[in-house]
């Protein structure tokens, strides 16, 4: 028997691989790519995600570490009611710590009413609360006399300052981006989903098969081979 040529060697195969290629596109099980759906349904559903519920956690550790130092502050300076009056009720723009609380305050609920109830996916609010602490800190720490009331003059602004930019970065950096490669894994799965909806489900590896090469061409050639030797051998 002759060999087989090298072309029809690369020819099976190709028909091979594509075959197993399809049978690969059928392999898709949309029960596994709808379970992959809902669980990102019910994330959304959920409410919040767990990247921005950390935020809004950090958020609310801002307000209550500077709500901390500021009450630290009032104990060291004669007693929380007499410092608290002096502070509050005759409030100093140039010694008092009472707006620094106060910017705290601020910061927490803008933050909260965009990032955890209004689910806001933009930075403009951040940048808001980040500017707005940044510009009345440095005014704050040039114009007061805060350095001259001790270790807490120093400790309050630069902490509150720390803060707002961390909010910042996780915020940007963080749940965002997150929050965005969330959304494209969903589309990615729904368009597999739709893809293998429309792949028909009783295809079968029959329907691909390739009948192996007649022999008829074969048994002609020898034929008409023979045909051409008889005059030859009659003579």
């Amino acid at each position: 028997m002759n060999p087989v040529p090298e072309d029809m060697e690369n020819a099976l195969m190709g028909s091979q691989s594509s075959h197993a290629s399809l049978r690969d596109v059928h392999s898709i099980n949309p029960t596994q790519l709808m379970a992959r759906i809902e669980s990102y349904e019910g994330r959304e559903k959920k409410g919040i995600s767990d990247v921005r519920r950390t935020f809004c956690l950090f958020v609310t550790f801002d307000l209550l570490f500077v709500t901390l130092l500021w009450i630290i502050e009032l104990n060291v300076n004669g007693g929380i009611e007499n410092t608290l009056e002096k502070e509050v009720v005759q409030y100093d723009y140039y010694s008092s710590y009472f707006d620094i609380f106060l910017l705290a305050v601020f910061r927490f609920k803008v933050l909260i009413l965009a990032y955890a109830v209004c689910r806001l996916r933009h930075w403009w609010a951040i940048a808001l609360t980040t500017a707005v602490t940044s510009a009345f800190l440095l005014a704050k720490v040039i114009l007061s006399k805060l350095f001259s009331q001790g270790a807490f003059g120093y400790v309050l602004p630069i902490i509150s300052f720390i803060l707002a930019w961390i909010e910042t970065w996780f915020l940007d950096f963080k749940v965002l981006p997150q929050e965005a490669e969330e959304e494209n894994r969903l589309l990615i799965v729904q368009d597999a989903s739709e893809r293998a909806a429309l792949i028909p489900g009783g295809l079968s590896d029959g329907q691909f098969y390739s009948p192996p090469e007649s022999e008829a061409g074969s048994e002609n050639e020898a034929e008409e081979k023979q045909d051409s030797e008889k005059p030859l051998l009659e003579l």
